[in-house]
């Protein structure tokens, strides 16, 4: 019997990147993709994907208008959410890239680099946004880190980044300036500042992981 698995389309922009990966991962799995806004068809899936990319004010406004917004926090309640980059900052409360409330979902906030003048072990200057391949320690064992070896390197492309107000949430880490939250945790959440959909096998097996998930 094949499954669903609902990749949210409200308009922001690594929607394409994302679902191509999500489909990918889904060949010979018995999953079904879909590609969508429909309340109903998010309601219907297994599980469901966030992306998002650009100003989180932006991405907020959009997937309100989209009318995705309720079904997305209904299956934040009840099945697998797999939130990517602004689909990772959404889920906490606030971000303070134009004073833009999140969806709450998990206690964290947003926060901007502040990265001016300083210099990296190499001494070339800290650069804003983070673009490029960094490090990603797992505080934690997670299912959704499955065969994916401690210390792995993703692909970030970000000015902002979050901080959650319990330890227990932060599901991966990365040094960036400071050491930062670059992976989230709860329940039947999983979410990630980097991009999967952009770091190669070990993204992809990040995917497969999440398909597979049974919180």
């Amino acid at each position: 019997m094949s499954r669903s698995v609902a990749v949210v389309d409200y308009g922001m922009g690594n929607l394409r990147s994302v679902s191509q990966a999500v489909i990918h991962a889904a060949e010979g799995q018995g999953f079904d993709v879909a590609i969508t806004c429909d309340p109903e068809v998010i309601r219907a899936a297994e599980r469901v994907v966030l992306p998002g990319q650009g100003a989180m004010r932006d991405c907020m406004a959009e997937l309100a208008a989209s009318g995705a917004k309720e079904a997305v926090l209904e299956a934040a309640a009840t099945k697998p959410l797999l939130g990517v980059c602004v689909g990772m900052q959404m889920l906490l409360d606030h971000s303070e890239e134009q004073d833009t409330p999140g969806l709450g979902l998990i206690p964290g906030r947003v926060q901007r680099f502040r990265l001016e003048g300083r210099l990296q072990e190499d001494g070339s200057r800290y650069k804003v946004p983070q673009m490029g391949w960094n490090r990603v320690h797992q505080p934690r064992p997670h299912p959704v880190w499955a065969g994916i070896p401690d210390e792995s390197w993703f692909y970030f492309v970000h000015s902002f980044y979050a901080t959650t107000a319990l330890p227990e949430h932060s599901a991966g880490e990365t040094d960036y300036g400071l050491r930062f939250t670059c992976a989230v945790a709860r329940d039947n959440i999983f979410a990630t500042q980097f991009h999967p959909e952009k770091s190669a096998a070990l993204g992809l097996a990040l995917y497969r992981n999440f398909l597979h998930w049974k919180p």
